[in-house]
């Protein structure tokens, strides 16, 4: 059982992996955070990008913009 154990502990000693595991989390948060803010924002950028292409562009919009204030 002296080889078992040895191998056990080397393994759980190891350090190597975690750093790509927790990398992998950080960007699965990131993923998790960028729906629920585009899900909660989903009305208005439909909107903006609707306005966007329906007035030619960029442009449209900028137009829209200043005459509205």
């Amino acid at each position: 059982m002296p080889v078992a154990s040895k191998t056990l502990k080397r393994f759980f000693a190891d350090q190597g992996g975690a750093t790509a595991i927790e990398y992998g989390l950080l960007a699965a948060m990131i993923a998790v955070a960028s729906i629920v803010a585009f899900s909660a924002l989903g009305g208005g950028l439909q909107n903006l990008f609707g306005t966007t292409s329906g007035n030619g562009g960029a442009g449209g919009v900028l137009e829209n913009a200043a005459s509205s204030t």
